[in-house]
């Protein structure tokens, strides 16, 4: 069976002219001529041509692509083997650029995508990303880091101001507990430090006790995190810390 110029085309998903290219440089010359003289490929035909366009799309040149199709001692098995290498190697390389475009997007994502107006609106004076590259140097390899920073990448400023309003809420609530003199150790204490890692949880990442009261000394020995608190109420840093950790004991 043999087929035209056209159908050909189709199949292969090249145009005529490419053909007609390929047979003026002898790269496919169709094995014969209608009596017309038109030209006319048989499954020979195809089967190189299916070659050819393999290793273009490798990138190799038609003068290459010629001299190892038309190389006398070449193995048809052995051209399989090194297009199966050659495909592989390709395959590795593109997974390799995929993984580094990922990054890059992950790395777009980060952060709070919020205009600076909005930004000043819902945080004020407070910048979130403040302490980012020590977060990101200190767990950024943690899937707790990778939860954190997917989920922050969606919230709208709708979202952060909700987030606002709710912990606010609950730093009044805990000045309300310090207040009425209870220890820390009390049930309304530790209810609120498990509302804390609740809150934690829902916006942020999955919290667990132990987490929590590694975040709990920070609050005591990182001046930064002290003074939000003291910021809220003069000794809830200290209150605090003591109330996750008795919590934590709780659950235990």
């Amino acid at each position: 069976m043999s087929y035209s110029v056209g159908q050909v085309a189709r199949f292969a998903g090249v145009t005529v002219r490419t053909l007609h290219h390929y047979d003026a440089i002898g790269l496919l010359a169709p094995s014969t001529r209608s009596d017309a003289g038109h030209r006319r490929y048989d499954d020979g035909d195809l089967d190189r041509l299916q070659q050819i366009l393999f290793y273009r799309k490798l990138g190799f040149p038609l003068e290459e692509v010629a001299a190892l199709l038309d190389d006398p001692d070449a193995d048809p098995q052995e051209l399989l083997r090194r297009q199966h290498g050659l495909l592989t190697a390709r395959i590795e390389e593109l997974q390799k650029m995929a993984a580094a475009v990922e990054h890059a997007m992950e790395a777009r994502k980060m952060g709070i995508n919020l205009t600076p107006e909005e930004r000043f609106e819902v945080f004020g004076d407070h910048d979130p990303d403040q302490y980012a590259a020590e977060v990101e140097e200190r767990w950024g390899g943690t899937d707790t880091y990778a939860e954190s920073q997917r989920r922050v990448a969606t919230y709208t400023k709708e979202d952060w101001q909700r987030i606002r309003a709710e912990q606010e809420d609950w730093g009044n609530r805990l000045a309300a507990v310090m207040d009425s003199g209870v220890e820390p150790g009390s049930e309304a204490a530790m209810d609120l430090a498990e509302e804390h890692r609740q809150q934690i949880c829902r916006f942020y990442y999955e919290c667990t006790y132990e987490i929590q009261t590694c975040l709990a000394e920070t609050y005591v020995t990182d001046e930064r995190f002290t003074a939000t608190y003291e910021s809220i109420k003069p000794g809830m840093a200290q209150f605090l810390r003591d109330a996750i950790l008795a919590n934590a004991a709780r659950h235990a």
